[in-house]
């Protein structure tokens, strides 16, 4: 039996989780069709897109403001699409902004389209009433923690912990980390930071200024430091810009001049040459906890972002390696604390600190186990899900 489904993805980190997906269904049920919006990842897998992935990659309330027009044009297009091809379902991959309104129109015209949520919505650290929402529009949901299901189902929605990709996703080995190295010319021993402030041209814009100036401080007490900046193609040459005033003429790793193969491979020996990391909040921690990199997170939004997400948040961190873990073992600093000089002091630290990268490394491995290591891909998991609701 032929499965026909669209799926929606609006960043790279619901690219990477939708190719997963494609591939576990593919393996499962090769003569599946797959059409809807995703990246390179998820368009190497088979994808046709039906516009830009990256006309989706806003966040925050004073971003989407101004485009509110052009992405509500979008969704009814989106939605038209969805009902005319007769999906067996529509499979939404985070971005709720603009997936859950495709999917509540899809479910006013065609309710025998099944409607799969993946990425549940964060009601566990701010604005709960979301899911009770969702599940007007939302018949099942494909959850990345294990906490997550019971607080689905108690909203109206069947709900099944398919694992976060991340941690059984393949890691570099010393060897190709030695290389990454060599290659770039850098020493065996010089203090490498991993460097990454966003995958979005309004996270690029406010936060590499900040990172900048802390690395600056970085340099002054440790002199031998060098930098490596991972980036994706919306923001590659925005990024190309915003980095040229800082020290020691960063290393970028441009995707645009690879395939996405070849990113993957120089991100992974990246991630693993790196001594320590500084990063946009987000997923990116649990890329950088799967390779047992030390991390600190920064992060900054606009003055309306905040006061909204302040007036709602529920835990005392955002980080998803402390929330994972129960630990507090990450540094972040966020909004008004986002600021150079303690910033660079956390990085020094850990740079210095054997114990307190150790404790990270402990922390990185147990979110790691509790997310799915060692057990079957969550890609897989998730095509097994998806093809027991349709």
């Amino acid at each position: 039996m032929s499965v026909r489904l669209f799926l929606i993805a609006g960043e790279p980190s619901g690219d990477r989780l939708g190719a997963a997906l494609m591939a576990g269904l593919k393996a499962l049920q090769p003569d599946t069709e797959f059409h809807g919006i995703g990246g390179p990842l998820m368009q190497a897998e088979g994808l046709q897109t039906v516009f830009p992935m990256e006309e989706l990659s806003v966040i925050g309330l004073a971003e989407i403001l101004p485009r509110l027009r052009g992405l509500l044009k979008r969704v009814s297009e989106t939605a038209d699409r969805v009902v005319a091809m007769r999906s067996d379902a529509l499979i939404t991959i985070d971005i709720p902004e603009f997936s859950l309104r495709v999917a509540a129109k899809v479910k006013a015209r065609a309710k025998a389209v099944r409607t799969i949520h993946y990425v549940a919505p964060t009601v566990w650290a701010w604005r709960g009433g979301r899911a009770q929402k969702m599940a007007k529009s939302i018949d099942h949901v494909l959850a990345l923690f294990p906490f997550e299901p019971r607080l689905m189902e108690a909203a109206g929605m069947t709900c099944d912990f398919v694992g976060h990709p991340v941690a059984t996703e393949p890691l570099a080995s010393e060897a190709e980390a030695r290389t990454f190295r060599a290659d770039r010319g850098i020493a065996s021993d010089a203090p490498l930071v991993l460097v990454l402030p966003g995958s979005r041209r309004g996270e690029v814009t406010r936060l590499s200024p900040v990172f900048g100036a802390a690395l600056r401080h970085v340099q002054d007490t440790h002199p031998q430091v060098r930098m490596v900046v991972p980036t994706v193609p919306a923001v590659a040459g925005l990024l190309a810009e915003k980095v040229a005033d800082w020290p020691d003429a960063p290393v970028i790793l441009d995707p645009t001049a690879m395939t996405p193969e070849a990113y993957q491979a120089e991100k992974r020996a990246a991630f693993m040459a790196a001594d320590v990391a500084l990063a946009a909040s987000g997923t990116v921690s649990l890329e950088l906890a799967a390779a047992a990199t030390p991390m600190v997170i920064a992060y900054d939004m606009s003055w309306l972002s905040k006061q909204v997400i302040r007036a709602m948040l529920k835990v005392d961190t955002v980080t998803l390696v402390n929330l994972v873990s129960g630990t507090r073992t990450v540094p972040e600093f966020l909004a008004e604390k986002c600021l150079p000089e303690p910033i660079a002091g956390a990085l020094s630290t850990l740079l210095e600190d054997e114990d307190a990268r150790a404790a990270q490394q402990a922390a990185a491995t147990r979110s790691m186990q509790l997310l799915g290591r060692g057990g079957e891909a969550p890609g897989l998991r998730a095509a097994r899900s998806v093809l027991r609701v349709i």
